[in-house]
Order: structure tokens, then sequence, then C-alpha cells
């Protein structure tokens, strides 16, 4: 393997990226913080805050497809500047909103730029990166998004302390759009055209792909469906922690503010890890079996058994610190899950990688709408705070089995039949 180095264009492209992942995060679960502020504020109940925690979910959903379409379309850098902008501009209104109809309408806003933005970064990966560093290009990019949820409580409490909770949003649009303008500066839709690409960079690249004339919408949505239950059962787990961590430890373990944040913050910091280290060892099994099926199946079916492993215990205690360890290590397993997910569509379908993980990531964005909501509406109806984990802990082991149907080692082609197109399935990566 190369050596890395930090100013060579691959490198550059990858760490914009990675930017782009923490602050779409940053961006997304600063909410889940501030509620304790605009909750208030505004009167809202449990049920009402999880409204509008999942209410940049809907057309976070719909446009998961159409921005990944979009984007093998019409490129990842045109597809990312006018989404950049329009998140950018959905969290600075939240910070205007006068009450809950304000608040979900700035919500729904940011779903709608946030919706094609990891379909597109995927897309833009499948010219960038090499096809033996796909795990580790999507974990790598998935903590940066994991280092925006633990950098998010703390950084949101310290700014509403000092100002208030309308001003964090201020703060998070503003990064948003100095985003923007640099990578406009910096990304070119081919390598080729780079002006800091080197021959040995191209060398290991991906071909140039052709721009698909036409896709294959019913065959790919049937190859890819299994993919994409596996990831509803990982994102109603995900959406949960995103959501409600924070007011967990806020209320059921009546901490202040800025300790529940510190709490909030250790265990989104174990998924940091968890989505690194699943990069990495997705890519050394495939590296050391040759197998897609042991490095992306197996290893995400072993990930999730242990997610609902760790989770068990908050069931049958009620303590601080044993509660943080398990939630840390559910996170840490789930977000492990990451690398070989996300490196699926690009082995799968490298020519259709934008619509391919659209499809899959409609799995997450509909765990996002109906997760934080029914979790909030337990919560009211029974009051408990561990309740809402035993959904996490039904759909993982539903995830543990779908996760062998998943067959990252079927490749799919289309075989050109006279008047019309037929899917086909390869063995091979």
């Amino acid at each position: 393997m190369k050596r890395f180095r930090i100013n060579s264009a691959t490198s550059i492209v990858l760490i914009m990226l990675c930017i782009m992942y923490f602050i779409t995060y940053l961006d997304r679960v600063n909410v889940s913080t501030a509620a304790a502020g605009f909750g208030k504020e505004f009167g809202l109940s449990n049920t009402q805050i999880g409204l509008v925690f999942s209410a940049f979910a809907y057309p976070y959903l719909v446009f998961q497809v159409i921005g990944g379409w979009v984007s093998d379309r019409f490129g990842a850098k045109r597809t990312l500047l006018f989404c950049g902008a329009l998140w950018a501009l959905a969290t600075l209104l939240t910070g205007f909103a006068g009450g809950l109809a304000s608040l979900l309408a700035a919500r729904v806003l940011l779903g709608l730029g946030e919706g094609a933005t990891f379909p597109a970064a995927t897309a833009a990966m499948s010219r960038w990166v090499a096809k033996e560093r796909r795990g580790f290009a999507q974990g790598i990019t998935h903590a940066a998004a994991r280092i925006g949820n633990a950098v998010a409580p703390g950084a949101i409490v310290v700014v509403m302390a000092a100002y208030g909770w309308r001003e964090s949003f201020f703060i998070c649009g503003a990064i948003s759009l100095v985003w923007v303008a640099v990578w406009w500066l910096t990304f070119t839709e081919h390598p080729k055209d780079h002006p800091r690409i080197t021959a040995a960079e191209l060398e290991v690249l991906p071909p140039p792909k052709p721009k698909p004339a036409k896709v294959p919408w019913m065959p790919l949505f049937k190859r890819m469906m299994p993919v994409t239950i596996v990831y509803f059962c990982y994102g109603w787990t995900l959406w949960l922690f995103l959501s409600w961590i924070p007011q967990y430890f806020l209320h059921s373990y009546h901490l202040d503010l800025k300790k529940s944040a510190i709490f909030a913050s250790a265990v989104f910091f174990a998924g940091v890890v968890g989505d690194t280290l699943g990069g990495i060892v997705t890519d050394k099994l495939l590296e050391r079996t040759g197998s897609l099926k042991r490095a992306r199946s197996y290893m995400v079916s072993v990930c999730m058994l242990l997610t609902l492993a760790s989770l068990v215990p908050l069931m049958f205690t009620h303590n601080l610190y044993l509660s943080m360890a398990c939630l840390a290590a559910g996170f840490f397993f789930a977000e492990m899950t990451i690398g070989p997910m996300w490196a699926i569509p690009m082995d799968i379908a490298p020519q259709y990688s934008g619509t391919a993980s659209g499809m899959m990531n409609t799995g997450s964005a509909l765990a996002a709408i109906i997760s934080p909501v029914l979790s909030g509406y337990l919560i009211d109806r029974f009051g408990s705070w561990e309740l809402p984990f035993v959904g996490s802990m039904v759909l993982m082991a539903i995830g543990v089995v779908l996760a062998f149907r998943m067959q990252p080692e079927s490749k799919f082609e289309l075989a050109a039949t006279p008047g019309k197109h037929a899917a086909s399935s390869r063995i091979g990566a």
C-alpha cells in the first residue's frame, strides 16, 4: 500500500468528505441538545420534540434515491454544492424559529438539503478511492460524522450557556457555508482533471466509468432490498441514539445539562472508534480472505449480534456508569457495521453506486422517521427511558439473520437483450 500523503489529491478529496460528514451530523444532531432550550421555551412534550427530531427524515428519505440518481447523472460536485447551500440555509433558519411549526419547517428543509449528501459522496468515492480501500474510506468518513455527534452535545451546551440555543444554529450554518466554498475550489468530478493528481494515484484508482444512460430501477431495487432492510435495522438504533441519548442522561439520571453532554459525548466517541476500526477490519478481511461475503456480510452479522448483547444489561439495572458502558459498547459495535455496509453498494453496483447507496440509505431514513417519535411516545406513555432500547434489540436480531442475504460477492450487471435490459449477477468484486 502506498504511503499516505495528506497533500495528495486523493487525500484532499477524502479529507473534504470527512469534513462534510462531520458538518452534516453536527447540523443534524445539534437539535438533540438544543431541545433543552427550545423545548422549554415553546412548552413542547417529548412526543413533540420527537417530531422535531424526525421531521428532517421525511424529505431525507425521499431524496436518498433521487439524490443518488442526480449525483450519478450530473456529478457529485454540483450535487453537493447545491445540497450544502440548502442545508446551511436550513440550519440558519432553525435559529429563527418561533414555535413548533417553524421548527418543523426548518428541519424539513434540512432533510431536503442533506438527502443527497451521502449517496453523492459515495458516487465521488467510487471514482476517487481504490477498490481495496472502500471500507476504510466509508469507515473514516462516517467516523468523522460520529465526531460530529460527539462534539455536538458539549459544543452546543457551551454556546447555549454563553449566548442561547438560537446562536448555536447560526454558528453551525456559517460553518456549512465555508465548507461549500472550499468544496467548489478543491474538488473535480474526475481524478484526471485535478491539478494535484499524480500518475501513481491514477494508477490505483478505478478506471473511468461511463455515465450510465439509464438506471435499471426495478432490477437494482430488488437487488438492493436485502441491504436496505439490514440498514433499516441498524438505522433504528442509530436514530434512537442520536435523538435521545443526550436527553436520556439528562432525565433518566437527573444530571445537569453539562454532565449529560459529557456522558452523551462519551457514547458517541465510542462510535468514532467503531467506524474507523470497522472500515479497517473489513478491508483487512477482504485482503486476507478474498471473500466479500466474509468481509461484508459475516462482519455485519457478528457486529449486530454484539450490539444486541451490549444493550441487554440496560433492561436489568439502573446504574449511571454501567449504562454509559453498555450504550458505548452498543454504539461501538453498531458503528463497526458502517464500513462494510457502505462499501456494499460500490461492490454490488459500481456503475450505479450513488443510486444504489441511496436505495440502501432509505432504510436508515425510514428508521429516522419512526424511531425518534415512537421512542418519545414510549417515554411519555410509560415513563421508562430504557424501554425504547427493546426495539433496537429486536431489530438487531433480525439484522443478524438478514445480513446473510445481502450477497455483496454477486455483482449487479445488465445484460443487453433485444428491446430491453435484463439484470444479471456475476460472482466477483
